[in-house]
């Protein structure tokens, strides 16, 4: 099925990474094209201010990939929040204690290609450059939650990366909370991500009667699928168009 425009009572929720823009060799090597950045106003404008991001990436890393736009946002695979326009924040979970920052760092010199990202609320362990360690990374990585019970923390694999979150916390969880709240109340959510990571983002909005789209490959639930990340912009670019409007 070739993805349509949104119907207009609908909600927008978009991955960011593999959806919105291409992955890069590092989380700070991407590349956001200024139409996209217009392209978001503008769908945002159209939908009445129902369109949100739901990103692993923090939400201060957002802002600063499509400044100068502070869109609605879920960052952290979940834990935090803004629900509306502005500066005001709201967390799902208590941050990660900053020792284990170091104590994580420790343990991955044991995988110089590796990189890892402190959002916060959880870590991302990138190994993109050295894909042929995921397994034995993997296996570190258990052992080292496994020391750390107290910390709750789970592995979630991804694109070569392995984000170390709470189970309880995810992308389908944060839809949930958006549709719990105006502007998105009441509306069909429309849900595109790209890796397994949003998969709980399939489920959720399939659940509420909305509309799931991939990116790249097939997931279970999805109605359709977007070639690459450049499909998904030039789809987002029609809404609010005089044409489609």
């Amino acid at each position: 099925m070739v993805p349509e425009p949104p119907p207009h009572d609908a909600c927008l929720f978009l991955d960011v990474d593999g959806t919105l823009i291409d992955i890069a060799p590092t989380p700070d090597a991407v590349d956001v094209p200024p139409s996209l950045v217009a392209a978001l106003q503008r769908a945002e404008r159209a939908l009445d201010g129902a369109l949100a991001l739901v990103s692993g990436r923090s939400i201060d890393q957002l802002d600063r990939l499509f400044a100068p736009l502070s869109l609605k946002a879920s960052g952290a695979h979940g834990a935090e929040f803004r629900f509306g326009d502005g500066d005001a924040r709201w967390a799902k979970a208590a941050p990660i204690p900053a020792p284990v920052f170091d104590e994580l760092r420790a343990l991955l010199r044991n995988f110089p290609a590796s990189l890892v990202e402190d959002k916060g609320f959880s870590y991302a362990v990138h190994y993109r450059a050295a894909p042929d360690t995921g397994p034995r990374l993997h296996e570190a990585l258990g052992g080292f939650l496994a020391a750390r019970p107290g910390l709750g923390l789970a592995i979630l694999p991804g694109h070569c990366v392995y984000e170390l979150k709470r189970p309880d916390i995810d992308k389908g969880a944060a839809i949930a909370d958006f549709m719990d709240r105006a502007p998105f109340a009441g509306r069909r959510p429309v849900f595109i991500g790209d890796d397994v990571t949003d998969a709980p983002g399939f489920l959720a909005v399939r659940a509420r009667g909305g509309l799931a789209y991939s990116v790249g490959r097939v997931f279970p639930g999805v109605v359709g699928t977007f070639a690459e990340p450049a499909a998904v912009r030039h789809w987002l670019a029609g809404i609010g168009r005089p044409e489609t409007a």
